[in-house]
């Protein structure tokens, strides 16, 4: 059975395979201990918090197996349409022995010719939460707890200190855009 020293999942990518463990009979062993592997040894962290290099689902990694030149796939959770020879499902051996390493990290999984294979991910190209947060840095919600993508901001439009008469000029004036339509029920 392979041995890793530690696999960093997100709470959704180690939700998915409880998921796969539970609901789907696996008849490949190999397939099986290697997913039992992931789900015993997985250190599970918020989006937020996992590392840059660390592969997870979506993510695009550039590997090598045992000695051979880096191929670049994408980690999906299942085979998608259009994106043929660019994905690595994690229903396949690789893609699941891939997800939650780090960079420089390897594992040795049966290859089809009934030896041993070390993949070891050189690099994780794009990892969709490290880009989230580069997008929330950008946006200048980069405070912790703040999930907001940018968007129109919100102004307060009524105080309750304020006297009703003002307070509903103001409601009016704030959803005003010059714009008077009936709607469709002067049709």
């Amino acid at each position: 059975m392979p041995t890793i020293d530690s696999c960093q999942l997100t709470t959704k990518d180690y939700t998915i395979l409880e998921v796969i463990r539970e609901r789907h009979p696996i008849q490949d062993e190999t397939f099986s201990n290697i997913l039992q592997l992931k789900i015993s040894s997985a250190v599970v962290m918020f989006r937020e918090d996992i590392p840059a290099n660390v592969v997870t689902l979506s993510s695009r990694v550039a590997y090598r197996v045992n000695d051979g030149p880096a191929e670049t796939r994408i980690v999906a959770h299942d085979h998608m349409r259009g994106l043929i020879g660019m994905l690595l499902p994690i229903t396949n051996l690789r893609g699941l022995a891939l997800l939650g390493l780090a960079e420089g990290q390897s594992i040795s999984i049966p290859a089809t010719d009934g030896g041993l294979e070390t993949l070891t991910v050189h690099e994780v190209v794009y990892q969709p939460e490290a880009a989230r947060r580069e997008r929330l840095k950008l946006a200048g919600a980069a405070a912790p707890g703040s999930y907001r993508l940018g968007g129109p901001d919100l102004r307060v439009v009524h105080s309750s200190d304020e006297p009703d008469g003002q307070a509903q000029n103001k409601v009016a004036a704030a959803f005003d855009t010059g714009f008077d339509d009936p709607g469709p029920s002067a049709a």
